[in-house]
């Protein structure tokens, strides 16, 4: 093969995409957070959603499925998930049956209690100096701002 044809597929190559460490990094940060999340009897998406409804209290589905990122078909199991352990519930608005709640519990809240550990434990597990976490943190929401 010549330069030119080798140059062409150097786009499809897995070391020259950002998504892949974006992709490889999330897997194994939700991996570092399992042996924590089993101490709350938690999955990863149901701690996201906790952390919205420890700080809204009450949020229509369709928002709190905009705040996580995720689809109805990915959160509708996830609440039926927290509304079986008892952390929250989903109740229909009633002045518009359409519109469907999410709302934390009494016992939903004071989960937040042991949760509240969890990112200190965390970022022990995770070694980055202050500031290029960040950083990071800067960077991957100025990107999730634009998607």
């Amino acid at each position: 093969m010549n330069k030119k044809t080798m140059d062409k597929y150097d786009a499809i190559k897995l070391e020259n995409q950002l998504c892949f460490p974006l992709y490889a990094v999330s897997k194994e940060i939700v991996k570092k957070y399992t042996p924590f999340l089993e101490e709350l009897d938690l999955t990863y998406t149901q701690y996201i959603t906790m952390m919205v409804l420890w700080e809204e209290k009450e949020i229509m589905v369709k928002d709190l499925g905009a705040k996580l990122f995720l689809d109805s078909g990915t959160l509708t199991p996830v609440l039926k998930g927290l509304e079986k352990k008892g952390y929250a519930i989903r109740r229909r608005c009633e002045k518009d049956k359409r519109d469907v709640y999410a709302v934390i519990t009494e016992e939903g809240m004071a989960l937040r209690e042991k949760a509240v550990e969890i990112p200190g434990k965390l970022s022990r597990c995770v070694p980055l100096e202050p500031e290029t976490a960040m950083t990071l943190y800067k960077i991957l929401h100025e990107m999730m701002d634009k998607l």
